[in-house]
């Protein structure tokens, strides 16, 4: 056996454009990392195709063992391993989590038909789990993916964690695929070869040189050179239809967020409308209330008056028949009686006031009519004037008492009914 070739390098570009693409989508179908990790993403595993041109970037579901699935990116292929001085190619499948590269990958190994996992193994689980000093000691973000594969090659080099067994094959062919030919070049190209001078665990197991058949990948969408192909990733029809209908989802949930809004400010305005509403029907209901109130009063003080004038109307039709010469000696001064001095002094003032308006009265007409000298109709309007004024002045006085005497006489009626 003889080590494998180099495979021949997929175009650099159509990754880095694969990669974006599917790193750029949003929406259902969007890879569930972070945005600001998306772009140390795509540099990690452009990186690593870089110097390992057999692994191969796609997307794929991922089964956690809790049953949920989620689409995630990995990097399916081999990475190389140097085991008594011959390179041979281990399968491996490098899955980036969601916290990916916060949090290390989950790496396995991807055994085919024909291999097996050594059992026991110090990094590897019968499951095909690998666990590597590398990945316990993962740091972000100085750790990446092309470290990682050489720590890989490393620790596989130092104990295999893989080994065929030798099966009775009635074919004489010894390749079971009749596609990939009868030479050893099919097999070194394949990407696989194997490993000899191991010797694995008894049973069916032979201890001799095993030998890791090939595996065949179907075509990828980025084109290969040579023999080699890469594993196929996706269909730019199926990224553009998903891209697509992830951008129509995008323009329906932005027109439902916008209708959203102009109708919550609709309702707001209604909401407004109607407590404004609510306030002046409160309003006219206490106007109301306050507008039957007043009618009650005025209701309440019309009895009153028809009351007055029915007694007034019955004194004057007890009266209207009696002679009126017992009033001939009455003294019209003396028909009216004062409560107090105050009240005797407001009546004299208010008397006065009312007189000298007719004086004054006359005088005018007197003027006009010439039976006085304009001298003497200014020198008494003046001293009647002057007259007037004092008049005035001290009812005033007297009416601004008798409000104080009056607020003092209801705050202790006030007073004496709060204490009753």
């Amino acid at each position: 056996m003889v080590p494998p070739a180099s495979p021949t390098p997929a175009n650099p570009q159509l990754i880095q454009q694969f990669l974006s693409s599917v790193l750029s989508q949003r929406g259902p179908s969007s890879l569930p990392y972070s945005e600001d990790t998306k772009w140390h993403i795509r540099n990690h595993l452009v990186s690593l195709t870089t110097a390992y041109p057999s692994l191969d970037p796609k997307t794929a579901t991922f089964t956690h063992n809790d049953g949920r699935s989620v689409n995630l990116l990995q990097a399916e292929g081999t990475v190389p391993m140097s085991f008594q001085g011959v390179t041979y190619n281990i399968p491996v499948i490098i899955w980036l989590m969601e916290s990916y590269p916060r949090q290390p990958p989950v790496v396995y190994v991807n055994p085919t038909r024909d291999m097996i996992i050594k059992r026991p193994h110090a990094h590897v689980t019968p499951s095909g789990l690998v666990s590597i000093p590398y990945l316990h000691n993962w740091v972000y973000p100085s750790s990446n993916l092309v470290d990682l594969a050489k720590n890989l090659s490393a620790v596989f080099g130092q104990d295999p964690p893989l080994f065929s067994q030798r099966r009775p094959n009635p074919n004489p062919n010894p390749n079971p695929n009749p596609n990939l030919g009868h030479s050893s070049s099919a097999i070194s190209n394949s990407g696989y070869s194997s490993y000899s001078g191991y010797s694995g665990s008894s049973g069916s197991v032979t201890p001799a040189r095993p030998a890791i058949p090939p595996r065949a990948y179907p075509p990828s969408p980025y084109g290969s050179s040579g023999s080699f192909s890469r594993v196929q990733t996706e269909d730019p029809n199926e990224v553009f239809k998903r891209n697509a209908i992830s951008k129509l989802v995008e323009i329906v949930h932005g027109d439902v967020a916008g209708l959203r809004k102009t109708r919550e400010a609709e309702m707001e305005g209604l909401f407004n409308a109607q407590a404004e509403l609510r306030q002046r029907s409160e309003q006219l209901s206490k106007g109301l209330k306050e507008m039957g109130d007043e009618k009650e009063g005025l209701e309440q003080q019309l009895q009153m008056v028809l009351m007055n004038s029915d007694v007034l109307e019955g004194w004057l039709r007890e009266n209207e028949g009696k002679p009126r010469g017992r009033l001939n000696g009455v003294d019209v001064d003396d028909a009216f009686e004062c409560v107090d001095v105050l009240s005797k002094q407001m009546l004299d003032c208010t008397a006065s006031d009312l007189a000298i308006e007719d004086v004054v009265y006359s005088l005018d007409k007197a003027l006009q009519d010439g039976a006085i000298p304009v001298d003497e109709y200014l020198k008494n309007v003046r001293s009647l004037s002057r007259k007037q004024f004092y008049d005035r002045a001290t009812a005033a006085k007297v009416r601004a008492v008798q409000m104080q005497s009056q607020v003092a006489n209801m705050a202790s009626r006030l007073s004496h009914y709060v204490a009753s």
